[in-house]
């Protein structure tokens, strides 16, 4: 239900606020931008959906051969300990566990390519368990908050951008720490807030042990990384990393395959047919979502919300030098090809070593695209209901935005007030 508000509601401001530009400026021009947007962006939908056939053909079918070699199953059993606490409504080894940590393990290394079918492939099997078809399930919401809070641990697209601007920014790995502090407790916040919302007990050793876990590992590799490895060294860290782990899945499900006696070739090809049915059911939910974001960015609205939200902060006696990064923020749970131009716009005018230049990369890096996720996930299961899956989420936003506005100052600024 809340999604039907929201979309209601970006068409309804994004056309009163043209309407009104209309009205005072005399400019019809306006209509043509909104009207030319709305198609362009429900052809940019439909592109994007064909694109990932051929990945989501790729992973889907390696996941088959995965799963009936074990390997899924594996997996599931090594954490289930610890999702079974924050999942109590999916059984113990039930598949699901391992799709989702694949799911986070590429989301964590940066691996967009197989972050994406290995959700889909985990919000499938949620949905096996889902008694209510079309309303999204505790577990659908728990997962999905969590993936959209987007921890990674390396920025390497935004290292790279912040590489090509002209002009180039000194040291373009310096974001890299602040980036890593504002994505972890934009995670920490969404699992926070389902949990007190799914009534989750977040205080129980098995829970603490893992979050302490992972804060120390993540922790121990940024200290490595900044004290032992330079900026040339972190690229080509990350880039073995990422590559290597993809080729290390696909070659630990086939040799799985080969111990079990499993027609690799077969399983694959069965896996890899669902590839096509996924992306072309998504195809409703983007243009939905695609077209009306596109409607309120080229209606005028979001430039209304930077000014509004500068004049805000400005009566409140707060410094305004963070303003001029807030589009990126703003833009970034709407779109993410948006707030990517946005933070390179910022950079281009600002400088890339500007104080809004770095901040819009760390705003960048901070959380997944919201809106989208919504629209490709639970449009992936044909769920309608959402439950408060969305206001979660851009909780979760908030608390980024807000953490990587302090992490900029201590790193690069000064104070917040005046």
């Amino acid at each position: 239900m809340i999604l039907n508000y929201i979309w209601l509601a970006f068409f309804l401001i994004s056309f009163t606020i043209a309407f009104v530009q209309w009205l005072l400026t005399g400019d019809a021009q306006i209509f043509k931008t909104i009207v030319d947007g709305i198609f362009k962006s429900a052809g940019d939908s439909v592109d994007l959906s064909f694109k990932l056939i051929g990945i989501m053909t790729l992973f889907l079918g390696f996941m088959n051969i995965g799963e009936k070699a074990g390997a899924i199953r594996f997996l599931s059993r090594i954490v289930g300990p610890f999702f079974g606490r924050l999942f109590p409504e999916v059984p113990a080894k039930h598949p699901a566990m391992g799709h989702m940590m694949m799911n986070f393990s590429a989301n964590l290394l940066g691996l967009d390519n197989a972050a994406t079918p290995f959700g889909l492939k985990a919000m499938q099997s949620l949905q096996e368990l889902n008694p209510n078809k079309e309303t999204a399930s505790n577990a659908q919401i728990m997962f999905l908050v969590l993936h959209a809070s987007g921890l990674t641990l390396i920025p390497v697209s935004i290292i790279a951008m912040r590489a090509a601007v002209q002009p180039p920014a000194a040291n373009p790995t310096d974001i890299f720490i602040p980036c890593m502090i504002a994505t972890f407790a934009a995670t920490v916040a969404a699992l926070t807030i389902v949990s007190i919302r799914q009534r989750i007990n977040l205080l129980q050793p098995v829970i603490l042990g893992w979050l302490l876990g992972i804060s120390a590992l993540i922790g121990l590799l940024i200290w490595y990384l900044k004290t032992f490895i330079d900026q040339a060294g972190i690229e080509r860290f990350s880039t073995i990393l990422s590559n290597g782990l993809i080729i290390l899945i696909f070659m630990v499900f086939l040799l799985g395959g080969l111990v079990r006696k499993v027609n690799v070739f077969e399983a694959f090809i069965e896996g890899a047919k669902g590839g096509f049915d996924i992306a072309i059911r998504i195809i409703p939910y983007l243009v939905a979502m695609l077209v009306a974001i596109s409607v309120l960015r080229n209606s005028g609205a979001f430039e209304l919300l930077i000014n509004g939200l500068g004049s805000l902060f400005t009566s409140m006696g707060l410094r305004t030098d963070f303003v001029t990064a807030l589009p990126t923020a703003i833009m970034k749970p709407l779109s993410g090809s948006g707030s990517r131009a946005m933070m390179v716009d910022t950079m281009t005018k600002y400088g890339a070593d500007s104080f809004p230049g770095r901040l819009s990369a760390i705003f960048q890096g901070s959380s997944d695209t919201t809106f989208y996720v919504v629209a490709v996930y639970f449009g992936s299961v044909s769920i309608k209901n959402t439950r408060y899956s969305i206001p979660s989420m851009l909780l979760a936003d908030l608390v980024g935005i807000i953490t990587a506005i302090g992490i900029a100052y201590l790193f690069f600024g000064s104070t917040l007030t005046t």
